[in-house]
């Protein structure tokens, strides 16, 4: 089964992912953040590297899907390949920070890959306030991440809002991160949990 996590920047989703993982004792799959070539440049000249990092990633996710498929584990994601092409590289081009042509390239690229993936047995969606975002951002501390824009976020929420709307791929749970602290509340974990399990009875 392939659970996944889905957010804005600084929602929970590496926590989340960490403590599922644990919980059920599934095999992770993260974002590559640390070892990412592109992210210091991207936070630094949006518009020159935009295209890069987008590519990037949509490169990572693909792997990591094709691995899940030839896998038999368990598995839960660090964000999903469609949060890429229809928030992330979608925002950037609106935005003015990637150039129609790079746009255009992504997306064709996307579309081809589509045909050959699966979505997530099950999407959980961590919802976020800015203002939790840009404490949670704050609080890990990542430096390239202090030049993010608040605008940059607020036009990504409300993306996600209407991502979320139409999502119709598979099942999806939404948890409100303003009033859950899953990182540093058991109870609050639990109640993530128990929402899962209730899930996951409907899946099988």
């Amino acid at each position: 089964m392939h659970s996944a996590i889905a957010g804005n920047i600084g929602s929970g989703k590496t926590t989340l992912t960490t403590l599922l993982s644990k919980h059920y004792n599934w095999d992770a799959h993260y974002e590559e953040v640390e070892h990412n070539p592109y992210l210091d440049d991207f936070y630094g000249d949006m518009m020159r590297w935009s295209f890069n990092l987008q590519i990037f990633f949509l490169h990572s996710r693909f792997r990591q899907i094709h691995d899940i498929r030839k896998g038999k584990k368990t598995v839960i994601q660090d964000r999903t390949i469609y949060e890429d092409s229809s928030i992330f590289a979608p925002n950037l081009h609106d935005m003015g920070l990637m150039t129609s042509r790079d746009f255009d390239a992504y997306m064709r690229l996307f579309d081809l890959m589509e045909e050959f993936i699966n979505p997530p047995d099950l999407l959980i969606y961590l919802n976020a306030s800015v203002s939790t975002l840009v404490d949670q951002i704050q609080k890990r501390g990542r430096p390239y991440e202090n030049s993010i824009r608040l605008d940059y976020l607020k036009r990504l929420n409300i993306r996600y809002e209407d991502w979320v709307k139409g999502y119709d791929k598979g099942k999806i749970l939404i948890i409100d991160v303003d009033n859950n602290n899953f990182a540093e509340n058991a109870e609050d974990l639990g109640k993530i949990i128990s929402k899962i399990d209730a899930e996951l009875n409907g899946l099988f």
